[in-house]
């Protein structure tokens, strides 16, 4: 990738050179490279003297992660210092900017909720805030609570609105009249709304309206700030027990840690679930019930405790399994009878702190750095670099897609130019469609009812279907760009989609995610390539298994085959094994006498340490490491495995998601397998 990004960058005069320089001196740009923070650090062959605009393309090219970092400079560089810094969203300013005829709309994020500060405010200037819900039906009470709020000039706020979009329009006429001097106001009424972002909000009632969001702040700081300044004192001076309060912050730490790593993405949860206060208060009324109930010889019931936390109070939340295993981690790690010994630590340098007033609390809770390395929450290092690249791509695809669409007017190609030359090339590239006579042919040699061909005939015919589409919308595409066909809406997004090498929307429905059209495209002819030398060459020794469309048909039809081959072998009872070589694709020469080799899984959140074939630690900055070949094979047992094995779910893609989930993989570690659990280690078939 970053070589790519440096070719692309040899376009512009500034680096034209920049390919050749790199090359001749590599040993130097390793060095830049490889620091913390390369932005910081002088750039290597007189790139130091570029200005601020110029180094973020430079380290756009070679560090994504460190792209927004660069972005906030250039932006203070040429717009100022304030417009750089996070801005505190400061709600008395913001009332006294509003009118009574100007509405405030907060634009709900995860975990955020304005209405207690909404509240508070009220209070400080001594007046009524009444709230509602919108949702169905609730339409007739909103009208009456606005009507009451306007004559009597008391705040009413309106929660969730984008479940009422109907009455939006209504609220919306209502002000328009207000404008028009129709109906009178009190000058002390305010109206609040929150809602979630939806395409179909009237935007004539945002504009109307002082629009805000309050981003909850991250970290373990501000998550403990957070529980602890809404926690009252009767709460910590529930129970007399010593327990009591180290088991109150360890859940509060924990209610923390399992928010912040939904930051991470696929590292932190495979799903991005809404923990929230109810959950924290939840699990500590469980602790109070438990501790008033407990005998003092047997002391707690940690497997009570753990499953209570583990799999009820948050786990009830949680829908995948993989997910629900690293919450019953925490709670393994976490919560034993270990955890009230002075030197327990949940990481480094984070212990559980004992006080009897919250403002002690408080107190020391303020002075904890701002930020944490992701270990703290269980993760390496490197997946701190994984959220800042997913959060610049986010952002690169955002400033894209609000481009402006029309051809351009000054010199250059056109958009439909560009187009043009893209599609001609794919078309050329484009390979043949498959003749159903010749591969039903080459299969009937092969053994038309053998498992594996079988699944063969099934892929070919997915493959025959993307490429029949792609070859019509690119022939489509021409013909409307010269005018000759009518430009329907699925030509119109693949021009713009080719133009900003996305995968056109059609293309994605029938075949596979990928982040770029040309990486898209390079893995359909790959994919190609492997049906068709296994069709009409012969069997590959090894196979990709990014290349097949249903992985897990795959695996299945190679236990059927070895079920097959044993007498009296059931295919229930035939479970999967995997042994993990020391042997790269090249160096395979011929498959195994039973079972297949697999090639091309990436690992991600941990290293591969070759020579003992086993999990070790991430190499700095190494995000993902390719596994050797993987020989999997069926065995005649449902017996458990070793659980000194980890456990490692394959995916297909980097969001791991049900749809992508193919199979489990048992790897070798010396660590206890906890350790990976909440590393959130993972194998993936493709990672582009």
């Amino acid at each position: 990738m970053t070589w790519l990004n440096l070719v692309e960058l040899t376009k512009l005069r500034h680096f034209q050179y920049i390919v050749q320089q790199v090359t001749a001196n590599d040993k130097t740009w390793k060095q830049w490279f490889d620091k913390d923070a390369p932005e910081e650090a002088s750039i290597p062959d007189g790139y130091n003297s570029l200005d601020t605009f110029r180094k973020l393309l430079m380290i756009r090219a070679w560090c994504p992660d460190r792209t927004v970092t660069q972005s906030r400079k250039y932006i203070a560089a040429s717009l100022g210092a304030r417009f750089a810094e996070p801005i505190i969203l400061n709600y008395e300013t913001m009332l006294s900017e509003s009118r009574a005829m100007s509405p405030m709309i907060c634009f709900l994020s995860t975990g955020s909720d304005p209405t207690p500060y909404i509240e508070q405010l009220a209070k400080k200037v001594e007046n009524k805030c009444k709230a509602i819900s919108m949702g169905q039906g609730q339409e007739i009470h909103a009208r009456k609570l606005l009507a009451s709020a306007m004559a009597d000039g008391f705040w009413a706020l309106m929660q969730n609105c984008h479940l009422g979009l109907d009455y939006m329009q209504e609220v919306l006429g209502q002000f328009i009249e207000l404008e028009r001097g129709i109906g009178s106001i009190h000058p002390d009424f305010r109206l609040w709304m929150t809602t979630e972002v939806h395409d179909n909000f009237p935007i004539s009632l945002l504009q109307l309206c002082i629009k805000f969001t309050n981003e909850p702040p991250s970290g373990i700081r501000a998550g403990l700030l957070r529980t602890y300044t809404s926690m009252n004192q009767d709460m910590l001076e529930y129970s007399d027990l010593p327990q009591y309060i180290p088991i109150v912050y360890a859940i509060s730490f924990l209610h923390t840690v399992v928010q912040e790593r939904r930051k991470f993405g696929p590292l932190g949860w495979n799903i991005p679930y809404e923990f929230n206060s109810a959950d924290w208060l939840a699990s500590c009324m469980f602790v109070q019930n438990h501790l008033d109930e407990i005998d003092p010889k047997r002391g707690i019931s940690w497997t009570t405790v753990r499953y209570m936390i583990g799999e009820v109070q948050y786990g009830g939340r949680v829908t995948d399994d993989y997910d629900k295993r690293l919450l019953n981690t925490f709670a393994q790690v976490w919560f034993h009878e270990n955890m009230f010994q002075e030197d327990f630590q949940f990481y480094k340098g984070y212990k559980i702190i004992r006080f009897k007033q919250v403002t002690d609390y408080l107190e020391v809770i303020d002075k904890f750095s701002p930020t944490d390395p992701p270990q703290a929450y269980g993760l390496h290092s490197n997946a701190d670099i994984t959220y800042q690249t997913n959060t610049t791509t986010t952002m690169l695809l955002t400033i894209m897609s609000i481009q402006p669409k029309e051809s351009s007017g000054g010199g250059g190609e056109s958009r439909e130019a560009v187009v043009t030359r893209l599609t001609n090339d794919m078309l050329s590239k484009l390979p043949a469609n498959y003749d159903p006579y010749e591969v039903k042919d080459r299969l009937k040699l092969m053994g038309l009812l053998n498992p594996l061909n079988i699944f063969l005939r099934q892929e070919i015919d997915r493959m025959q279907k993307v490429l029949t589409i792609v070859r019509i919308t690119l022939k489509d595409l021409l013909l409307a760009i010269e005018g000759t066909i009518i430009m329907s809406e699925n030509l119109r997004d693949a021009l713009d989609s080719i133009y900003d090498a996305q995968v056109p929307n059609l293309w994605k429905k029938s075949s596979w995610d990928s982040s770029t059209l040309g990486f898209w495209f390079t893995e359909l002819l790959e994919r190609n390539d492997q049906f068709r030398n296994w069709c009409f060459v012969t069997k590959p020794p090894a196979f990709w298994m990014t290349g097949f469309f249903n992985p897990q048909g795959f695996l299945t039809a190679m236990r059927q085959e070895i079920a097959r081959a044993h007498k009296g072998w059931a295919l229930d009872q035939c479970t999967l094994h995997n042994e993990v070589s020391k042997n790269s694709r090249e160096e395979i020469k011929q498959g195994p006498p039973e079972g297949v080799y697999i090639y091309g899984l990436y690992l991600d959140g941990a290293g591969w340490d070759r020579r003992h074939s086993r999990l070790s630690e991430s190499i700095n900055k190494v995000l993902y490491t390719l596994l050797p070949v993987v020989h999997v094979y069926a065995i005649n047992s449902t017996a458990p495995k070793d659980p000194k094995l980890y456990t490692c779910p394959v995916y297909k893609k980097a969001r791991r998601t049900d749809l992508n989930y193919i199979t489990p993989l048992w790897l070798d570690t010396i660590k206890p397998p906890e350790h990976w659990v909440l590393r959130g280690v993972a194998l993936l078939c493709d990672i582009k």
